[in-house]
């Protein structure tokens, strides 16, 4: 009496190693999105913790803003591979842009201007 081998055949084998290809292919781009998002999201947030400290420094220092990211101290800090600088500052408004040192995209904010998105970060 003879028995079957046990085991898997070579086509079998090369089934599922083309199915998990297939589904990697289909799965590394959407976890680089993920990850552009999460940088957006960064920045977002730096920009809006920004608006939160000028704001402060405006109402403690005679009503005037801060010309520079260093005159509000410790009240704010960027996060960890975000670069924020401020741009044009004026006695009734300031805008300033971020970006992520692992992406080309970038975000702006305006306050106090003539923008129809004044106060809320853009990218």
């Amino acid at each position: 009496m003879r028995t079957k081998p046990r085991g898997f055949t070579l086509i079998e084998l090369l089934i599922v190693v083309v199915i998990i290809g297939i589904l990697a292919s289909i799965a590394i781009p959407k976890f680089a999105n993920t990850k552009e998002k999460a940088y957006i999201a960064s920045m977002k947030s730096d920009l809006r913790n920004l608006t939160s400290a000028m704001e402060a420094y405006y109402h403690d220092n005679a009503s005037t803003y801060a010309t520079s990211i260093s005159a509000l101290g410790t009240s704010y800090r960027a996060s960890s591979g975000v670069t924020v600088g401020l741009g044009t500052v004026t006695g009734t408004g300031w805008a300033a842009r971020a970006a992520y040192n692992a992406t080309t995209k970038g975000c702006s904010i305006t306050v106090g201007g003539a923008s129809t998105t004044e106060g809320t970060p853009v990218c």
